[in-house]
């Protein structure tokens, strides 16, 4: 009977035992994984330093593209075709006049409307169209250096009015010739301020940047300048009815540190 009590003594012991043993190797395991963990997380977030840099410039437009549309109507189309051809002769002659070189100016493909009208009975009841002629319209399109003289033009239109040409026209555009290059500066610009937040904000923390992990390059703004007309957009703007623009650019830079 002694005996008995004295195995299921040992045995309980040894449960008890291998109970310990196994909460302490999960403690581990547990700690172990925990830790892991935690040692990886820090590897991969490892703080590192972010700024966005921004560039602007003001900037003249050094090209200036003006269309204007003119019409004729006529019977026959021989007839709406000659009318026309002597509008387009009366503006190439204005055009020159007024110090427009023939290579600055384009000459649209002419476009054909037919014209009708609308018949009523004595009672005003609608009873049906008949014919009445060919409309033309065709499109004039200057593209110049001399931003001055042909935005003096655009504005000043009477004589061709005067001298019986349906003229009607168009606001003109603006554009920077070369503007690639201001681009690439604007960029340069936009990263060297990047880095300086990076560096100030490296030397406030009392740390060391690193290495440059990633950079974004935002999307050219292009507004005119001093205007709250125009908005930014995700996909970028470029103003082209002001004369005077401001181009803007973001760079977001990324680095470590040590």
């Amino acid at each position: 009977m002694e005996k008995s009590e004295k195995t299921i003594g040992i045995v309980k012991a040894i449960v008890t035992l291998i109970s310990v043993f196994v909460v302490a190797a999960a403690a581990v395991v547990c700690a172990f994984i925990l830790t892991r963990g935690f040692v990886e997380y820090k590897s991969n977030n490892n703080g590192g330093l972010s700024a966005t840099g921004s560039a602007s410039v003001d900037f003249e437009a050094d090209l200036i593209v003006w269309r204007g549309t003119y019409s004729a109507y006529a019977e026959t189309t021989g007839d709406a075709y000659s009318r026309l051809n002597r509008d387009a002769d009366k503006i190439r002659r204005y055009l020159s006049n007024n110090g427009v070189k023939d290579s600055d100016v384009v000459f649209s493909s002419i476009d054909i409307n037919r014209r009708y009208n609308s018949n009523y009975n004595e009672e005003g009841n609608y009873v049906g169209e008949s014919f009445a002629g060919y409309e033309l319209y065709q499109t004039v399109t200057v593209s110049s250096e001399d931003v001055d003289n042909v935005e003096k033009i655009s504005r000043d239109i009477t004589e061709l009015i005067e001298d019986g040409v349906e003229f009607t026209s168009n606001s003109p555009e603006y554009y920077y010739k070369d503007l690639d290059s201001l681009k690439l500066e604007l960029v340069e610009a936009a990263t060297e301020n990047a880095k300086q937040r990076i560096d100030l904000m490296a030397k406030g923390s009392g740390c060391e940047v690193g290495k440059l992990v990633s950079s974004n390059l935002g999307v050219f703004q292009i507004t005119a300048k001093n205007s709250s007309d125009d908005e930014y957009s995700s996909g970028g703007t470029y103003n082209t009815s002001s004369r005077q623009k401001t181009a803007t650019i973001t760079v977001k830079l990324n680095y470590t540190v040590r």
